[in-house]
């Protein structure tokens, strides 16, 4: 008998909103690509493609999937990704206009133009091939969010080069397997940056990766953001002496469409990290096309800000490939939401006038916690679309994030992708879509999304199962680096040969979902966080929700822990309000939120325990480490706790415990 998904919490349905008749008219996207995508999918993305793009050789293939799951789009055709993110606005007379509004923590500001963006990513050019950087080779990236991430990024682009770029929280060792497992010719970094208030080294964890002396790194160029000391090998060059060495011009030359793009490494919570390809031409068309759709971008007027890091798939797609092949201007911030205080996000979005913020869940609920009373001190009036990114977002952080950083107007698009998809796949468009809090919505113009069960059968309307994307899309990853049979097994086997893959290869996301009697798709986070309570597969996602839901919490996150009972027991670890932390004691709101869950999903879904802490276990880029919190409720000595960004979180539940 096949499996699904348990879901039983559900909205009302009843909050629903649609898109202003003024919002709708003026909109970037129609409902033709709904209709047009229907009618001719390949014929579609190709003309995505060719409007969006510049082609220096146009292309006359779409897809080749005759050698599935490797793909290839747009195969015959050449361009340069750097020239399409930079040079061409400038050629169209666009020059002047801003390409980053760069805020670094401790209040440094500068303006960078698409003309200056352009001459400083053709210098860093210069530099790579000066330093025997040749077209397919790897360099790896461990900057802070300062403008050198984007135009190194874009310099390796531009040579056909590979980037791999390293989240500047990750460790040495981290940083060392990465750097091996791509062969690496070449590490840029920085002496360090700035984070919270304190100067955080960078260049110190790149010494010590290195320090074996066996990498194939020839050169480490350092960019001088902090000033501090730092060590210095023979192999270090100062990024600013040897960008004042080289021309400042140089030719974009074109490459295939396939030439690999980036590696991005995926740690997962066991195993070694996975290097995750992508290549040019179908993800620079992706990107692109979502970017402009699902934010209903005005380049000439709009100011868009990511908060995402460059490290993560959301700054590569988000913040730099997406919103410069739009010609985009945008906000790049260095620092934390709270440094120097805790309004400093809503300071910057007054300061320069974001009309766009693209957000995660976990910073909404933080936001939450702290009260609403801090983002209404500044002008937010600017705003005009918000959006959603990370994992599920629950209802009442969605309304809270549309009332009262909207307005209560603010379309907010909740969007699902992930690393390996490249770009949005799943999400409302704002203009089109009557959006519901806590739904993805619909597949992307183009995109081919199914919800099935275990034995590959469509769960129809109302249902939980597995999410699947059915047909091959253009920024799809093109491989696991050096490992194709980890990259099948790993994401194409789950359904070979079951009903669902008859028609071929089903790519599974790893995530659970429900369609709704509408059909749209609520997210309810990693299969792997699906619980078996008495035969039941809940989710933890939808528990939390009900959790959130509540007027004392503010953050909650829910692990299944070992019980020779019911095989899995429910076990939450919930933040309350700054506003509600004195009204009653520990016990009493774990009572209280133990009714509400059963009240709300039913007395299956009623956590066994409640633990109140102060903060929740959190990687630098948001996300909760939910095994982390698995080790605890089950009385297992902690995992590892490297990636986390404040170790001393863990300690202090871990102490609470006992």
């Amino acid at each position: 008998m096949s499996v699904q998904i348990d879901h039983l919490h559900s909205e009302s349905g009843s909050r629903r909103f649609a898109p202003t008749a003024e919002f709708s008219a003026q909109a970037e996207a129609s409902p033709e690509l709904y209709s047009d995508a229907q009618a001719d999918r390949l014929g579609f993305w190709a003309d995505q493609s060719r409007e969006l793009l510049h082609w220096h050789k146009p292309f006359t293939k779409i897809l080749d999937w005759t050698n599935p799951p490797f793909a290839k789009w747009f195969d015959d055709g050449e361009l340069n990704v750097a020239y399409n993110c930079l040079d061409r606005h400038v050629e169209a007379g666009n020059g002047d206009r801003v390409a980053l509004h760069f805020e670094g923590e401790p209040g440094d500001s500068r303006d960078i133009t698409y003309a200056e963006l352009t001459a400083e990513v053709k210098r860093a050019t210069n530099v790579l091939i000066k330093l025997g950087v040749k077209s397919g080779d790897r360099v790896a990236i461990y900057l802070p969010m300062i403008p050198e991430a984007v135009i190194s990024m874009l310099a390796v682009a531009r040579l056909g080069a590979v980037h791999s770029v390293i989240f500047g929280g990750f460790s040495a060792e981290s940083l060392r397997s990465r750097i091996d497992d791509a062969n690496a010719v070449l590490v840029i970094t920085a002496d360090g940056g700035f984070r919270k208030g304190r100067i955080s080294a960078l260049k110190p964890a790149v010494d010590a990766a290195l320090q074996s002396g066996d990498s194939s790194v020839q050169n480490v160029l350092v960019v001088k953001r902090t000033g501090q000391d730092v060590e210095w090998n023979d192999r270090d060059l100062w990024w600013h002496d040897e960008l004042a060495s080289v021309e400042a011009e140089h030719v974009a030359e074109a490459f295939p469409a396939e030439n690999p793009l980036f590696i991005l490494y995926t740690s997962g919570t066991t195993g070694a990290p996975k290097g995750i390809l992508h290549t040019s031409g179908g993800y620079l068309t992706q990107g692109a096309f979502t970017h402009k759709n699902v934010f209903d971008l005005k380049p000439e007027t709009d100011v868009y800000w990511c908060t995402a890091d460059v490290g993560w798939i959301t700054g590569h797609t988000y913040v730099v490939y997406g919103p410069l092949a739009n010609g985009a201007t945008q906000v790049l911030f260095e620092g934390t939401p709270d440094s120097p205080h805790p309004g400093r996000w809503w300071e910057i979005i007054e300061k320069y006038k974001v009309s766009i913020l693209y957000t995660a869940p976990t910073a909404i609920r933080t936001f939450m916690k702290l009260g609403r009373q801090i983002p209404q001190k500044f002008d937010l009036t600017s705003l005009r679309v918000l959006g959603s990114v990370g994992e599920p977002i629950n209802p009442e952080a969605w309304m809270w994030y549309r009332e009262v950083i909207g307005g209560n107007i603010t379309p907010v698009v909740d969007t699902w992708w992930q690393t390996e998809t490249g770009a949005i796949m799943v999400s409302a468009i704002p203009g089109l879509t009557e959006t519901k809090p806590g739904a993805a919505q619909v597949a992307i113009p183009g995109i081919a999304i199914d919800v099935l069960d275990d034995d590959g059968t469509h769960v129809g309307h109302g249902n939980g199962g597995l999410l699947v994307v059915t047909e091959p899309w253009p920024a799809m990853l093109r491989g696991i680096w050096g490992d194709p049979e980890r990259f099948k097994e790993t994401y194409w086997d789950k359904f070979e040969g079951t009903t669902g893959a008859k028609d071929g290869p089903l790519y599974f996301a790893g995530d659970g979902a429900r369609l709704d009697d509408d059909g749209d798709i609520w997210l309810l986070g990693r299969v792997d966080d699906v619980m078996n309570v008495s035969g039941h597969r809940l989710s933890t996602a939808e528990i939390e929700s009900s959790l959130v839901a509540h007027p004392l919490t503010a953050e909650a996150a829910v692990v299944g822990a070992s019980d020779e009972v019911t095989g899995q027991a429910v076990v939450a670890f919930v933040v309350i309000k700054f506003s509600q932390a004195e009204t009653a004691s520990h016990e009493d709101i774990s009572a209280v939120l133990r009714a509400h869950v059963s009240q709300q999903i039913g007395a299956i879904a009623r956590p066994r325990e409640i633990f109140i802490v102060d903060e929740l276990p959190k990687t630098r880029s948001g996300k909760i480490m939910r095994r982390l919190l698995r080790d605890v409720a089950e009385g297992r000595e902690v995992g590892d706790t490297s990636t986390l960004a404040d170790t001393s979180v863990m300690q202090i539940i871990t102490q609470k415990m006992k």
